[in-house]
């Protein structure tokens, strides 16, 4: 499956995943900094979606706060 998300890095929420009127936002409390938000998000839309991180991978937006995931259930 297919997710178009907006992530929050550095965020005191996270780690949270919301379901708001445009798509998912994913709420991180690491920096983006070194990929360690890209690695929040695996790990909160992994828990989310009930799969484990390994399965959660991002398909484009490595740079960006919009991000493509791939999440294979």
């Amino acid at each position: 499956m297919l997710v178009t998300v907006r992530v929050k890095p550095g965020s005191r929420k996270g780690p949270l995943v919301e379901q708001t009127d445009d798509g998912l936002v994913v709420h991180v409390a690491q920096r983006a900094a070194e990929g360690a938000a890209n690695e929040g998000v695996a790990k909160a839309l992994g828990a989310h979606f009930g799969v484990p991180p390994s399965r959660v991978r991002i398909v484009r937006g490595h740079t960006s706060r919009v991000k493509r995931v791939e999440v294979d259930e």
